[in-house]
């Protein structure tokens, strides 16, 4: 389980473009953000209209934003490798190049500490864990939020500052182990 200072693990995943990625290949943006997500989840699902904004809004900054599904898709069929095409496809439509790689063997999600979809693993350009947990505060209804924790940090992060609030506990739908 990853903890606030550790460094971003060696990974390997297929993503939904049917390329494969690394760590390695995202070594030029400054910070990067690894969301565990579904889609199966409905909290998960409340927030990909958030995270096309926050997509927009720091593409210019060199932040890398990027889904990844770790749900057992025998057993969440909603989660099978095709409806990550076709949700990517959903975030295409918006105009966002939202990269969504699968975590078949939950070897990501547990090497992470990884719990709930969402959940967010931010790293600064170093590499190094400086947050990780919840989105915001309220996804059930975005006009209530009064706390955009990731967004917080990202702007920590750019300015080269610790973040005030390092973890903060992820609401979400658990994730779906292979039993």
């Amino acid at each position: 389980m990853l903890q606030i200072g550790d460094k971003l693990p060696d990974f390997k995943l297929i993503g939904s473009d049917e390329k494969y990625y690394t760590n390695f290949d995202f070594a030029d943006k400054y910070a990067l953000a690894l969301i565990f997500t579904s889609n199966s989840s409905p909290i998960s699902k409340a927030y990909n209209n958030r995270l096309i904004r926050l997509f927009e809004k720091y593409e210019e900054d060199s932040i890398g934003i990027i889904g990844i599904n770790s749900n057992d898709a025998s057993q969440s069929p909603e989660d099978n490798f095709h409806q990550m095409i076709h949700t990517s496809e959903h975030f295409k439509l918006s105009k966002v190049d939202f990269l969504y790689l699968q975590d078949e063997t939950q070897e990501v999600a547990k090497m992470f500490g990884a719990q709930v979809n969402p959940e967010v693993f931010l790293f600064n350009r170093t590499r190094e864990l400086v947050y990780k947990g919840a989105i915001d505060d309220c996804w059930e209804n975005e006009a209530m939020v009064t706390t955009v924790h990731l967004e917080d940090a990202i702007e920590e992060t750019l300015d080269g500052m610790e973040i005030d609030f390092p973890e903060i506990k992820a609401e979400g739908t658990p994730i779906i182990w292979k039993k």
